[in-house]
């Protein structure tokens, strides 16, 4: 039988769910690919993967396609660091200004536009461009980014600049007082039928690798910071800021941004039953 093609989100925000996967010797049982949350989001759509992350927007769009697997995603229930809107000035004078949406999720985009709608009552004019804080703002007077460019950005360009940073995460719990998931992790219902032994070695893999990366948060850190543009202390609190659980509170944070969302309005996140 074929390996299970398996996405991985290249951003760092994933590291722990995949750096234990080498440790217990999981990683060789998988096919994986690597690329942004959009382009493997859409994969798992088409049924180019049979597990993998999923954008809660795209999971949302695609309910009727994939099942979640239970206490693992990528979120926050509070500031998430690496999720941010950056302006110019007050988030209040964003109406009818020009706001630069970074290209590499919907799920963020999405959020930032509720927000800045529905919390803030402005109406900015949205273009999407590539993720860079210095091109996006030399045309807009905000920019939505994710991921390792929101880290950057956010750490290192937005104070040189003398920029304003916005935490999507902190706004989200501020006006709901529930945590906000940003990714989830999915299998195909057609390969779940076909396969369903192992889809759950696989889900059993990453829940052992999360919990081991987290148990040595801080060799993960140290390790990473070899090669990014982040020291090991920064990134050991960006590790434990994550929220990587997907549980009742979590569901219920998913839920009420489909509620607030009109056109994933009543699409819910069906779990992987317990075996």
């Amino acid at each position: 039988m074929a390996r299970p093609r398996v996405g991985h989100i290249q951003f760092l925000n994933c590291l722990p769910l995949y750096w234990g996967l080498a440790r217990t010797g999981s990683l060789l049982d998988l096919e994986l690919t690597k690329d942004t949350p959009e382009k493997l989001s859409e994969q798992l759509a088409r049924g180019d993967l049979d597990i993998g992350p999923v954008t809660l927007v795209e999971f949302l769009r695609h309910a009727e396609q994939l099942v979640a697997l239970p206490d693992i995603a990528v979120g926050c229930d509070g500031p998430v660091m690496s999720c941010v809107i950056v302006s110019e000035g007050p988030i209040e004078d964003l109406d009818g200004a020009r706001v630069a949406l970074g290209s590499t999720s919907r799920t963020s985009v999405r959020l930032a536009r509720l927000l800045l709608a529905e919390r803030y009552g402005v109406q900015p004019h949205y273009f999407t461009c590539p993720p860079d804080l210095s091109e996006m703002m030399r045309e807009a007077d905000a920019a939505v980014l994710i991921g390792d460019a929101a880290l950057r950005a956010s750490l290192h360009d937005a104070p040189r600049l003398g920029l304003r940073v916005h935490d999507l995460g902190a706004m989200w719990k501020e006006w709901t007082g529930l945590p906000f998931v940003f990714a989830l992790w999915a299998v195909r219902r057609d390969y779940l039928a076909e396969h369903p032994d192992t889809v759950r070695d696989v889900h059993r893999a990453f829940i052992a690798s999360r919990d081991l990366s987290l148990a040595e948060v801080d060799k993960v850190a140290e390790q990473a910071a070899r090669w990014e543009a982040f020291d090991a202390d920064l990134l050991r609190t960006y590790f434990t800021t994550l929220d990587f659980r997907l549980g009742e509170r979590q569901l219920a944070g998913a839920a009420e941004f489909a509620r607030r969302t009109g056109d994933i309005e009543g699409a819910r996140v069906e779990l992987l039953p317990p075996e």
